[in-house]
């Protein structure tokens, strides 16, 4: 199989010119605050969660939610576990 000509003098020109380092352009991560109501979000839930399991029926209204309560619990989690998608 054939080889391809290469000339020297264009590989010369296009690497003096450019410079090939990699460069990182956020290189701070994901903010405190974002952390925080991330894991606060995930805590939230799992804590709404407890609360009705163990005391839904000493807190009126939780009990007039009835099973919304699991609806609740799991959104703010599932909120806080969707935020981990953006944790850099």
């Amino acid at each position: 199989m054939p080889k391809a000509k290469v000339t020297h003098s264009s590989t010369a020109q296009s690497s003096t010119s450019v410079s090939r380092t990699p460069v990182r352009i956020n290189s701070g991560g994901t903010p405190l605050w974002y952390k925080i109501i991330m894991f606060g979000l995930m805590l939230i839930g799992l804590a709404w969660l407890i609360v009705f399991y163990l005391a839904s029926s000493h807190i009126p209204f939780m009990v007039d939610l009835g099973p919304w309560n699991y609806a609740i619990g799991f959104g703010f989690f599932l909120a806080g576990l969707l935020m981990t998608m953006g944790w850099k």
